[in-house]
């Protein structure tokens, strides 16, 4: 029976609308496996992807050239048969993807919504009522090494929410991706998985405005202290929500902000696991801010901010965080940016 699932399952298609880093790379590793995978992308991205792409991982694997299969964006030659829809863009283009991918949904598709952050699912239901919209928990990084070349620098098993209706195709989708690229799993509370998953992207707006990559950031106390008290703040509204975070790291929910906030001798004692990343990967935000792109903080920080002022819960430290990152300017053509603020200052500012 497992065998007839994973033939039945080869034989649908999937198509990744969003060919940023994260589509760029799910879409290697769904033709690396062998699935029949097709990206939506631009013209200039085509050209760029045309040869193939490779894949490497932060812990040495090395994919072959991966051949990818294409569709325009806003292509009059729409598919008709896409059985599952991998929704890549990042949270502030949903407004726009739910319009340009309509021709490439029927009834039988499956939209998996890959965002960070809470909330944004809410447009992609409402735009398509009729079709089963699942959450995806993408919860590493990619970075392009050079053009055709996604590199994922950090740990983290991807996660596809699972309700009785999709019990055996999620199965089905989990047995057939499972690769030295991309771990997979499943989850019956995503709203909890999602919650801690937001806790571990505190450090995003971080990053952004540290201007440095992610390991040098929680190298230095101070920066992880600012995480520290952003945590905290989210864990007093999960607490007050009566949700029990689930374990996304080697370390409990609960724990984390006391670790962080350890001299950094004992934190790199302690929390090796945090470290074991690339020391060129920089966050999401960071990579928007540069390029002068709104970034996802409203449904990151803000989602805390909203649910805290329902709960009466004081919420200064992100806030501030949200006004810092909407303050961010890119000036000039060069687009240079802003001078970076230190983590010292950073804490100050929170005080």
């Amino acid at each position: 029976m497992k065998e007839a699932t994973k033939n039945s399952e080869k034989k649908s298609h999937h198509l990744v609308f969003g060919a940023g880093l994260i589509g760029c790379y799910l879409g290697g590793v769904l033709s690396h496996v062998g699935l029949s995978a097709f990206l939506v992308c631009r013209p200039l991205i085509q050209k760029k992807l045309s040869e193939g792409i490779t894949l490497t991982d932060y812990l040495g694997h090395k994919s072959p050239a991966i051949s990818l299969k294409f569709i325009g964006q806003n292509s009059k030659n729409a598919l008709t048969e896409i059985d599952f829809l991998w929704l890549t863009v990042k949270c502030t283009g949903i407004e726009q993807a739910v319009k340009d991918m309509a021709p490439y949904v029927s009834k039988q598709t499956v939209i998996f919504c890959c965002q960070n952050g809470l909330g944004s699912e809410a447009m992609v239901k409402q735009a398509f009522p009729n079709n089963i919209v699942l959450r995806v928990m993408v919860p590493f990084n990619v970075v392009e090494l050079n053009a055709g070349h996604y590199h994922r620098g950090s740990q983290g098993t991807l996660t596809i929410e699972s309700i009785p209706a999709t019990e055996r195709v999620v199965q089905g989708l989990m047995n057939n991706m499972q690769c030295d690229f991309l771990q997979v799993t499943n989850s019956h509370d995503m709203s909890a998985l999602l919650w801690a998953k937001l806790q571990l992207n505190l450090g995003n707006s971080i990053n952004a405005l540290a201007d440095i990559p992610v390991k040098a950031m929680l190298e230095q106390r101070a920066y992880r202290l600012v995480i520290a008290k952003l945590m905290r703040e989210l864990l007093a509204v999960t607490d007050a929500m009566s949700i029990v975070l689930p374990k996304v790291t080697s370390l409990p929910a609960h724990w984390l902000p006391a670790v962080l906030s350890l001299p950094d001798f004992l934190f790199k004692r302690v929390a090796n696991t945090m470290l074991a990343i690339d020391p060129k990967v920089r966050t999401s935000m960071w990579w928007d801010v540069s390029q002068n792109k709104s970034t996802e903080i409203d449904y990151l920080n803000g989602a805390i901010v909203e649910q805290a002022r329902r709960l009466n819960i004081d919420t200064a430290a992100n806030q501030k965080i949200i006004a810092l990152i909407k303050g961010i300017k890119i000036q000039g053509e060069n687009k240079d940016r802003q001078p970076p603020i230190d983590g010292i200052r950073l804490l100050k500012m929170l005080d």
